[in-house]
């Protein structure tokens, strides 16, 4: 067995959370992971003594290393859509931080296109100002491609008001994303059986 070095006293060390590990894990994880965040337009920065990835001055992804995994935490996560389950929740009462786990390069290989799109669905939300709504805080209102089908159909009416208020918010964001009239209305399609059966996004 290695023997840990003991800690030095000369100079502060970065604090982590007790499940971090505070040494360099994952090198090569890491790496990947910053080209993939980079590739997307963001500027990395070091902040909490991680590597975080910003638009502008606004917060997108941070990468988390730990001793039985690395992580890609999205700030924003709770809005993403998430169609494959990947995203994992963070403690029991933070509600908008989600994380994409990995232990392995291979891992991350082979979803990288599936990251890939959770970071610029990330960077879309944050342009738009999106934010996990709070209490007391107003809900965001529906794109107009949204509520015209809400009006013209009662059944769908019906079953979009019977969702929990965050699915709600799932859905408004996920379709506000789109940059296109047409593609939102696609969206609304889209997501119309799974409204209709009482699901959210990532149900």
């Amino acid at each position: 067995m290695v023997k840990k070095p003991a800690p030095s006293k000369a100079s502060p060390r970065v604090r982590h959370s007790p499940m971090e590990h505070p040494r360099q894990q994952y090198p090569r994880e890491t790496a990947a992971l910053q080209e993939l965040a980079r590739s997307c337009g963001l500027v990395e920065k070091i902040k909490w003594g991680k590597p975080c990835f910003m638009l502008e001055d606004r917060n997108i992804v941070l990468i988390q290393r730990f001793n039985h995994y690395i992580a890609l935490l999205f700030f924003q996560g709770a809005l993403l859509y998430d169609p494959e389950g990947l995203l994992f929740r963070v403690g029991q009462h933070m509600r908008a931080p989600r994380q994409l786990r990995f232990t392995s390069l291979a891992g991350i290989t082979r979803q990288r296109n599936a990251i890939r799109s959770l970071i610029e669905q990330a960077i879309a939300l944050e342009k738009q100002g999106a934010k996990v709504s709070r209490s007391g805080h107003p809900e965001p209102e529906p794109p107009a491609e949204l509520q015209a089908r809400l009006d013209a159909d009662p059944a769908f009416r019906k079953a979009f008001a019977a969702l929990t208020p965050g699915r709600q918010r799932g859905y408004i964001y996920r379709i506000s994303a789109a940059k296109q009239p047409a593609t939102r209305a696609a969206r609304v399609e889209k997501f119309l059986p799974r409204i209709l059966a009482g699901l959210g996004l990532n149900d």
